[in-house]
This record gives structure tokens, sequence and C-alpha cells, in this order.
């Protein structure tokens, strides 16, 4: 099944949602208004539909393999991270001092749908390495810096990130890799990573891990976690590449998914210890790797789009192909697609709309990042940085958990053709599994969300975009149209509900934990819900006012309708999530542990 990028969906926005040529008018960005835009998306568009997306079937069929401790990937990745490379796109977003293009995450966020739709597997690789590159730029020393950021930005290196152990999975307190000082400076890195995403490979010449461990002495728990690279490669002072370091792989992982993408078990130090390097200060590990955590989480919200987009795509098609039944109402009597069939239009509305509201509540995120970083007015980057900290959970969490509805659908619009592996709808499904577990589980995403994003400042933050969404709730009562109406009624009602809950979590969350954080994903799923029903009615607004100029009508009469949809479908589920959050904590725990 090929795939084509859904480029006007994209470009509508960064245009109109988030504002693209305001952030071209921020320090930085005077480049990278909507023209950039388009020209990066098109560009970026031919590259991974006709590089990427035709490896994606073989990655699945012939993945990854290890032997004799090296790792091969599938046959024609090594060539396509080589195009991939020397597009530019390792850099798009990073600084244009040490390789990078310097384009907003606005653009960024794009760019890295179109590659996750066009294969997960490969666009893994490009993903761990820009959270490298992050907390490098963020904490990394200058000489660090020198030596591997630019050949990581141009994409000759790769990067990964190594947290988990056998024993130490979302607990990180319990890491035991340990880290020994050297007299030079360096550290002699001993211990075991599981589950490290393209820990080895063929497709560039060195690897730089960044990896968590503790210094000799350091205390216990999370407090005594340091970060160090280890390159797989050591780099001569003239930037050439040294001996092989001792970190190897000594397996990858059989999956349910994503088969293409490695996933590595790395031993450190077996043959006399690993040579690391101290990322910025002893003992602050924990709070540059979540640098890269943020970026990845992220990142992996935009991953369910892709995979929900990709998965949309094939179901439509194979809609449109298969002939099956008679249409109920008789209007054609004879056997017809079953896109004429109202119960299949309702699950292919359904995977549009849930991958057209997170799709704009990632891209008004990435929007809020740039201006946290670039905006020259001190408040104004202070608030979209709340901002942006309160969506990365919903980005991650809710369009993760979108995705496995929407790729199932996709295998359920196939009938029984869905549940056979030639036809492809089987492969969205299982990749998409993955999404829901790493970078931090969805009750993880839900746990930061509670803890620090909400109950912390008493709701306040939830709040204020509370306040925001009631803004566009009074543009919709101005207009006089059906879709506006019906989508109005459902939006004020799902905000109310979200104002319920924070307000439950903020009164709540000493007094009785367990009754708050028994609801915590289902305030996920509410706010997500919220957040991209907010979007789409934004979306409404905007597609209104162009069609009253006679502009793109079908596209934009098909906007009004997946919005009217979204709202009529998907955001009326919220009073349902508040009152199982707000009445039903109790059960969650009455039933006795022994019971189970």
């Amino acid at each position: 099944m090929s795939y084509t990028a859904p480029l006007k969906d994209m470009l509508f926005d960064i245009r109109h949602l988030a504002g693209i040529d305001e952030i071209a008018k921020m320090p930085g960005f005077e480049e990278a208004g909507f023209d950039t835009a388009q020209a990066v998306l098109e560009e970026c568009a031919k590259f991974n539909e006709g590089v990427v997306a035709p490896l994606n079937v073989e990655g699945d069929r012939n993945p990854s393999s290890w032997k004799d401790g090296k790792v091969t990937t599938t046959p024609g990745f090594k060539e396509a991270f080589k195009q991939y490379a020397e597009g530019g796109w390792q850099g798009l977003q990073h600084p244009q001092d040490c390789g990078g293009q310097g384009l907003p995450k606005t653009i960024g966020a794009a760019c890295g749908e179109m590659l996750n739709s066009a294969n997960m597997s490969f666009a893994l690789c490009p993903l761990l390495t820009d959270g490298a590159i992050e907390a490098l730029l963020t904490a990394g020393s200058d000489e660090l810096k020198a030596i591997y950021l630019e050949n990581m930005v141009t994409g000759k290196w790769t990067g990964t990130m190594n947290l988990t152990e056998p024993q130490a999975g979302s607990d990180l307190a319990l890491v035991r890799t340990r880290a020994e000082p050297q007299p030079d400076g360096s550290y002699k890195v001993f211990g075991t990573k599981i589950f490290i995403t393209y820990g080895d490979h063929d497709m560039a010449e060195n690897i730089v891990h960044l990896v968590l461990a503790r210094v000799t002495g350091a205390p216990e728990g999370v407090k005594g976690i340091s970060l160090f690279v280890v390159p797989k490669f050591m780099v001569n002072k003239d930037g050439s590449l040294g001996a092989r370091n001792d970190a190897h792989c000594v397996s990858i992982e059989h999956k349910l998914g994503i088969k293409a993408s490695p996933t590595a078990v790395l031993q450190f130090g077996d043959h006399g210890g690993a040579v690391g390097y101290l990322v910025g200060q002893e003992n602050r590990g924990l709070e540059y790797m979540f640098i890269m955590m943020n970026a990845a989480r992220y990142a992996v919200g935009v991953q369910g789009i892709a995979i929900a987009e990709r998965s949309y795509q094939q179901a439509v098609t194979y809609a449109k192909d298969r002939v099956q039944s008679r249409p109920v109402d008789g209007s054609i009597n004879a056997s017809a697609a079953i896109i004429h069939h109202p119960d299949v239009r309702r699950m292919l509305m359904t995977m549009r709309a849930y991958t057209e509201g997170c799709r704009a509540m990632a891209t008004v995120a990435a929007a809020a990042y740039d201006a946290a970083h670039h905006h020259p007015d001190a408040e104004v980057r202070k608030q979209n940085q709340a901002f942006y900290e309160f969506m990365v959970p919903l980005v991650k969490g809710y369009s993760t958990e979108m995705s496995l509805e929407v790729t199932s659908l996709g295998v359920q619009v196939h009938g029984g053709m869905g549940f056979i592996e030639e036809t492809g709808a089987a492969q969205y499904y299982r990749d998409a599994k993955i999404l829901t577990i790493y970078e931090g589980t969805t009750a993880i995403q839900a746990n930061d969300l509670v803890g620090r994003k909400t109950a912390r400042d008493g709701g306040q933050t939830a709040k204020a975009i509370a306040t925001q969404i009631s803004k566009t709730e009074i543009e919709l009562a101005k207009r006089d149209s059906t879709a506006a109406r019906a989508v109005l009624k459902r939006l004020s009602v799902a905000r109310q509900a979200f104002i319920e809950v924070v307000d439950f979590i903020a009164g709540n969350s000493k007094a009785s934990p367990n009754a708050v954080f028994a609801g915590s994903v289902p305030y996920l799923m509410l706010a997500g819900n919220l957040m991209a029903g907010w979007q789409m009615a934004r979306s409404l607004l905007v597609a209104e006012e162009l069609l009253a100029k006679g502009v793109d009508t079908q596209f934009l009469q098909a906007k009004i309708s997946t919005a009217r949809f979204y709202a009529d479908h998907i955001l009326g589920k919220a009073p349902g999530i508040r009152d199982a959050i707000v009445e039903g904590a109790e059960s969650v725990t009455a039933l006795p542990l022994e019971a189970f």
C-alpha cells in the first residue's frame, strides 16, 4: 500500500492553527514562514513517499538481524538512511552552528509525521538521535559538543538513550550500571542495558550511546544517577574514528511490531570497561535524561498520528474497492463498494477525525514550544512553556491510545482480509501497540499530568487553558451554521467536565491520592480529547471563513464535516469520563487484593 503525505491538512494546521507566519517574526525564525514550510513539506513528502515508504513492508517481513555480535538492518535501510542524512533531514530543527537548518519544531513535527507514516521502524533511528542531540545541546560540555554534535546533526553518526535495565524499567532508582572515575577525567562504565532502540546497526559509522549510570560512591536512588556519552567507536583528536569501545550488542529482541527497528541488549564493560564521558555534572543524569525523554515523548505522540494516518489511507482505499452487499437505503440495486455502508462510513470518519484532531493538537503544541524558546517577551515564553509542558503527556498519551483504536478500526474495515498479513492492515495495528508503552506508558504520562501538571499548581495551568477554550466557544456562538452550533454544544460540555475533574484532582491529590490516581488515565484521555476537540473547533471556524471566500471548497467542507463528527462522536464522551473519575474512584480499589 503506497503512502501519500496529507500535505493539505498539515499546511492548514501550520498556517491557521499554529500561526507559522507569527512564528517567523521571532528571532532566529525569520526565514521560516508559510512559503518555507510549504517548500520543506513538499520535498519531505517526495522523499518519504518515494524512498522510505516502499521499505515498510520489507522491514516487517525481513527485519533486522543479529549475528556474531553485529546487527544488519533490512535491505535498503542503509541506502535510504544515507539519502536521509544527505538531504539534511536529521538536522532540520537543530541549530545552524552545529550543522542543522534551525527550522521551527512546527515544521519539524510535520516532517516527523511523514517519516513515521512512511516507515515507523526506520524513523526510530533519527527520533532517538534527535533526543541525544537535545541532551548534548543542553548539558554537554563544549568539548563534547565539538566532538559529537555536528556528526550527529548531519546524520553521519546516530544516538541512543540507555535507561532501562533488566531490573529497572520505569523505576530508574534501581539502575545498577556503574561508572568508575579514571585519572584522565573519563570513566569506565560497566553494566547491562535492555530495550535500546537502534543500539547497534549498520546505517552509520558510529553510534553515540547516552547512558545512565552511578559513579562509585554516589547516593542511592535517583539522586545518584549520572549521564555519560559512551561511543561505539572511540574518537581520535583529529575527529577520525579509533578503536572499538567496550560496548557490545549481545542480542536483539523479537517483537510484536516495529520489527525492522533493532531493539538491542547492550553490554558495557565485559572486556575491561567501556570508556565514557560525563555529561554535565555528576548525579544530575536524570535531569539531563528528561531532556531527551520529553523530546522523545512528543515525537512518540507524533508516531501515533503517523501510524493512524497510514492505517486510515489504506482503509479508505480498500473500502472504495471492496464490493460487498447492497446499500441499506436501496440507492444501488446491486452489491456495492463497502464505503456505501453507514457503519463503514462511521469507522472511516472515526479514523479520520481522531487523526486530524491529534495532528492539530500536536501542531499547536509544537508552535508553543517554538514560542517558549524564541519569543522576545519573557512572559510570553513562560506562558507557552507551561502550555507545552501540559500538552506533552497529552500528545504522547492520547495520540498513541488513539492510534490503537484507529489501527484496530483499520483492520475491521478490511473484515477478514484485515486479519491476513498480506493486506498490510495488521502491521499498522501491531506497530502501534508499542507506542503506548515506550518512553513512559500511558499511566506514567497520566501520573505526570496529574502530579506535575495539575495538582502541583492547584490546576491553574489547566484552568488557564480552559479559559482559552471558552474564547473559542464565544466565536462559535457568533456563527449561525448547524455545524458550529453542534460543535459549540459538545465543546462547552466537555470543557465543564474537564474543569470539574481538575477541581477534583486539585482538591483531593493529598488527602485521597488513590482516588485521584485511580482516574489518572481517564483524566489524560478526557484532557486529550478536549484539546484535540478544541483544535477541531478552531479548524471549523477557519474553514467556514475561507469557504465563504470560495477557497478550496471540497477540502474545507470536509474539514467542517470532520470537526462536526469529532464533536458528535468523540468529544461527546467527555461527561461520561468525568463521572467515572469523580464518582467512580471507590470501585477501582474496592476489590480485595486476594480476590484477584
